[in-house]
Protein backbone atom coordinates (compact mmCIF):
# COMPACT_ATOMS: atom_id res chain seq x y z
CA UNK A 1 0.00 0.00 0.00
CA UNK A 2 1.30 3.40 -0.99
CA UNK A 3 1.48 6.11 1.71
CA UNK A 4 -0.62 9.21 1.02
CA UNK A 5 1.26 11.91 -0.83
CA UNK A 6 1.83 15.04 1.21
CA UNK A 7 -0.50 17.89 0.44
CA UNK A 8 1.25 21.08 -0.59
CA UNK A 9 1.29 23.76 2.09
CA UNK A 10 -0.85 26.77 1.41
CA UNK A 11 1.10 29.96 0.73
CA UNK A 12 -0.02 33.57 0.88
CA UNK A 13 1.50 36.93 0.03
CA UNK A 14 0.13 40.36 0.92
CA UNK A 15 0.95 43.39 -1.20
CA UNK A 16 0.51 47.07 -0.59
CA UNK A 17 0.35 49.74 -3.25
CA UNK A 18 -0.13 53.50 -3.06
CA UNK A 19 -0.30 56.10 -5.80
CA UNK A 20 3.07 57.73 -5.04
CA UNK A 21 4.79 54.57 -3.90
CA UNK A 22 6.34 53.21 -7.10
CA UNK A 23 5.87 49.46 -7.50
CA UNK A 24 3.74 47.34 -5.16
CA UNK A 25 5.56 46.07 -2.09
CA UNK A 26 5.43 42.68 -0.31
CA UNK A 27 4.30 43.36 3.27
CA UNK A 28 3.55 39.82 4.47
CA UNK A 29 4.16 36.30 3.28
CA UNK A 30 4.13 32.82 4.69
CA UNK A 31 3.15 29.18 4.44
CA UNK A 32 0.81 26.97 6.43
CA UNK A 33 -0.63 28.62 9.53
CA UNK A 34 0.95 31.97 8.64
CA UNK A 35 -0.68 31.85 5.19
CA UNK A 36 -4.03 31.05 6.78
CA UNK A 37 -3.63 34.00 9.17
CA UNK A 38 -2.78 36.37 6.29
CA UNK A 39 -5.86 35.25 4.35
CA UNK A 40 -8.12 35.43 7.40
CA UNK A 41 -6.92 38.92 8.30
CA UNK A 42 -7.47 40.10 4.73
CA UNK A 43 -11.03 38.77 4.76
CA UNK A 44 -11.71 40.35 8.17
CA UNK A 45 -10.71 43.73 6.77
CA UNK A 46 -12.69 43.38 3.55
CA UNK A 47 -9.61 42.90 1.39
CA UNK A 48 -10.26 40.76 -1.65
CA UNK A 49 -8.27 37.54 -1.87
CA UNK A 50 -7.15 36.28 -5.26
CA UNK A 51 -5.89 32.73 -5.64
CA UNK A 52 -3.06 32.14 -8.09
CA UNK A 53 -0.51 29.52 -7.11
CA UNK A 54 1.87 30.61 -9.85
CA UNK A 55 1.83 34.29 -8.89
CA UNK A 56 2.09 33.52 -5.17
CA UNK A 57 5.06 31.26 -5.88
CA UNK A 58 6.85 34.06 -7.69
CA UNK A 59 5.96 36.65 -5.05
CA UNK A 60 7.21 34.35 -2.26
CA UNK A 61 10.72 34.90 -3.67
CA UNK A 62 10.49 38.67 -3.04
CA UNK A 63 11.92 39.79 0.31
CA UNK A 64 9.60 41.44 2.84
CA UNK A 65 9.27 45.23 2.47
CA UNK A 66 10.73 45.05 -1.03
CA UNK A 67 9.04 46.22 -4.21
CA UNK A 68 8.07 43.56 -6.71
CA UNK A 69 10.57 43.09 -9.56
CA UNK A 70 9.82 44.48 -13.03
CA UNK A 71 9.22 40.92 -14.32
CA UNK A 72 6.05 40.78 -12.21
CA UNK A 73 4.66 44.22 -13.11
CA UNK A 74 2.25 42.92 -15.77
CA UNK A 75 0.86 40.09 -13.65
CA UNK A 76 0.38 42.34 -10.62
CA UNK A 77 -1.08 45.14 -12.78
CA UNK A 78 -3.70 42.67 -14.04
CA UNK A 79 -4.45 41.71 -10.44
CA UNK A 80 -4.79 45.37 -9.41
CA UNK A 81 -7.13 45.99 -12.37
CA UNK A 82 -9.24 43.01 -11.22
CA UNK A 83 -9.38 44.44 -7.70
CA UNK A 84 -10.31 47.88 -9.01
CA UNK A 85 -13.22 46.40 -10.96
CA UNK A 86 -14.37 44.44 -7.89
CA UNK A 87 -14.22 47.49 -5.67
CA UNK A 88 -16.23 49.48 -8.18
CA UNK A 89 -18.73 46.63 -8.61
CA UNK A 90 -18.23 46.28 -12.35
CA UNK A 91 -18.48 42.48 -12.18
CA UNK A 92 -19.38 42.19 -15.86
CA UNK A 93 -15.79 43.18 -16.70
CA UNK A 94 -14.13 40.60 -14.44
CA UNK A 95 -12.36 37.98 -16.55
CA UNK A 96 -13.41 34.39 -15.78
CA UNK A 97 -9.96 33.41 -14.44
CA UNK A 98 -10.21 36.03 -11.70
CA UNK A 99 -13.55 35.04 -10.20
CA UNK A 100 -12.73 33.31 -6.91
Amino acid sequence: MKPPSPTPQQSAVALTYGQNQGAPKVVAKGRGLIAQAIIERAKQHGVFVHESEDLVGLLMKVELDQQIPPQLYLAVAELLAWLYRLEHEDTSAIPPFAKT
